[in-house]
């Protein structure tokens, strides 16, 4: 699944560079030349350990510490705000000690209004980013995380109605 992915993705990037070279240079507000070009590079990208603002998928074998994260029916994750030091790998150990499906999203602020927006219009899309999970009622996930980026960052559950009735939180990169 991943190697089709990166195929689709880096044939799209490759159909749609001659465009964005000639439209691209014509928006001066950074924010809104991001978008769907971003997360297009973020998908096809950060699979493979490459950059993104908000970290990078690390190495089990760099693990600095350990984090259980509970997701769970009253909308919010436990704890509410990890605290980070630039350049630490922490394991995310996810469970949902709930009834329904949670995810587990991080990105800057812009990303996750970005991603939220796109989940508003197509709340049954898949997801194949590395800094997303979703995690079924009782069951439990992993994502190795490296935060070698300072910042603070918002995770989200992104599902319908999970994030405005308050399941977000926060990584504070220092």
């Amino acid at each position: 699944m991943k190697k089709r992915s990166l195929l689709l993705g880096l044939s799209l990037l490759t159909a749609i560079s001659p465009v964005t070279l000639i439209a691209g240079p014509g928006h001066g507000n950074e924010e809104h030349s991001e978008g769907f070009f971003t997360r297009l590079k973020n998908a096809v990208f950060a699979s493979y350990g490459e950059q993104l603002p908000f970290g990078r998928v690390g190495k089990s074998s760099e693990v600095s510490k350990k984090v259980a994260i509970e997701l769970n029916d009253q909308f919010r994750f436990s704890p509410e705000e990890i605290q980070v030091a630039v350049g630490e790998t922490l394991q995310l150990d996810f469970k949902n000690t709930g009834e329904m499906r949670h995810e587990w999203v991080i990105g800057t602020p812009f990303e996750i209004s970005e991603h939220l927006e796109l989940m508003r219009r197509f709340p049954d899309m898949e997801h194949d980013e590395p800094h997303n999970v979703h995690v079924d009622p009782g069951q439990s996930h992993t994502l190795v995380w490296q935060f070698n980026r300072e910042g603070r960052f918002e995770y989200a559950c992104l599902l319908p109605g999970h994030y405005e009735a308050g399941m977000r939180g926060f990584a504070e990169v220092k």
